[in-house]
């Protein structure tokens, strides 16, 4: 009878062979390829089979399994499903997979916690930007980290957003021999360095500050003496409903002026990404001043658009809030550069910039539909309440026409 191949994926500790369950301990001595990063590797000096050490590449380390007859072990840390190399594997081949407890779990177990209610994310071998908007108002978030989003590095981060009512839990070397774990304060934890495996666990001790959709004009900084150049709060609402956004929508915000649109979509696409352009350098600096107040960390760069698109991804919304005066060339870069099933939003606030808007849109084949916003609010006047109007405002829909089959 013909035997098959077994290729087994199993989690391992920090304290190497003493983590393993004695079947696991077994699997891996009858194998014929252990495969595994350097320090897992170095767990089994006595392996009599072939070692293979994990680089960076998986595409090329599936194509090494793939061409291997032999029975293989894979070693990850931990749970290789959870933020492990596990969940590219399984999707590549067909494997066994026997976890290990994960670094979370052995983080929580250390303050007596639970963890089902946690946060958790990963910026190892990631980007921090946006990490802020994702973890904002939770009580308990987990981190898994690297060494240059390192437990400093995060304070540093955290508190330039000011988000000081969290206290921090570092566990360092878990079930190692230099394990150390202890409770920081974010200005101690920026002052302090760790060893290179570590989690760091957030836990809330004080209110967060919230603020639900629609904030005030009043609290985002605006440039003076010409306050009024940011989109109204009301404006702001409809056109963000407008703009159909999702959990991990990527979008662009054209002419952000304070920042008000880029920031509340921010905190609507908390696990997309956000990117704003600026001409003027006094309102960029006041967009980036209101996304550390109002916790959302998003991209926004000094430019006339379209010049400066280029730098940004591909959007799913693209809110436009002035065209700067080059509106067909900008509508053509919008269009040619918005994902399929995007829409654009337009706020024109005179009949001209209203017509040419649909025109450019008709030319690139676009449908659109408008909603004329006409607001007012009262205003106390002799003990009675009159009502003073806002400017009305053009708030255009568009989306790409479907191609008809015939």
């Amino acid at each position: 009878m013909e035997l098959t191949q077994s290729i087994k994926l199993i989690g391992i500790g920090d304290n190497g062979l003493a983590s393993l369950l004695p079947q696991y301990a077994t699997w891996i001595e009858e194998s014929e390829v252990l495969i595994g990063g350097e320090r897992l590797l170095e767990f089994f000096p006595y392996y009599i089979g072939e070692k293979i050490t994990v680089k960076s590449s998986l595409k090329k380390l599936v194509e090494i399994i793939q061409n291997e007859t032999r029975n293989i072990v894979i070693l990850a840390s931990g749970d290789p499903l959870f933020y492990g190399l596990g969940s590219y594997l399984s999707k590549k081949i067909q494997l066994e997979v026997y976890p290990h407890v994960s670094s979370i779990q052995l983080a929580f177990s250390k303050i007596g916690e639970s963890w089902q209610d946690a946060y958790i994310t990963s910026v190892h071998g990631r980007s921090m930007k946006g990490l802020i908007q994702k973890i904002d108002g939770h009580d308990k978030i987990a981190l898994l980290t690297d060494a240059e989003n390192n437990p400093s590095a995060i304070a540093d981060y955290l508190i330039q957003f000011g988000m000081t009512e969290y206290k921090a839990f570092v566990a360092e070397n878990l079930q190692g021999e230099h394990e150390k774990t202890g409770w920081y304060s974010l200005e101690d934890m920026k002052e302090s360095t760790f060893a290179p495996l570590n989690v760091v666990i957030l836990k809330r001790i004080a209110p967060s500050t919230k603020w639900s959709l629609g904030i005030a004009d009043d609290e985002f900084s605006q440039r003076r003496p010409d306050k009024g150049l940011i989109t109204k709060k009301e404006i702001r609402v409809l056109s963000l409903h407008a703009m159909h956004l999702e959990k991990d929508s990527t979008v662009w915000d054209i002419g952000t002026c304070t920042g008000s649109m880029a920031i509340e979509a921010a905190k609507i696409a908390r696990d997309g990404q956000v990117f704003a352009i600026e001409k003027n350098e006094g309102d960029l600096a006041n967009c980036i001043e209101n996304q550390h107040k109002f916790r959302t960390d998003i991209t926004a760069i000094h430019g006339k658009a379209p010049e400066g698109l280029e730098t940004f991804p591909n959007p799913d919304a693209i809110f436009i809030g002035g065209t700067g005066g080059n509106m067909k060339d900008l509508l053509q870069v919008c269009c040619d550069r918005l994902n399929q099933g995007g829409l654009i939003v337009l706020n024109a606030a005179t009949i001209e910039n209203l017509y040419k808007a649909l025109e450019c849109f008709k030319e690139l084949n676009f449908e659109t539909s408008i909603l004329h916003a006409q607001l007012s609010h009262n205003k106390p006047i002799l003990g009675m309440n009159r009502f003073s109007p806002l400017n009305p405002i053009y708030i255009i829909t568009a989306v790409r026409k479907e191609e008809k089959n015939d």
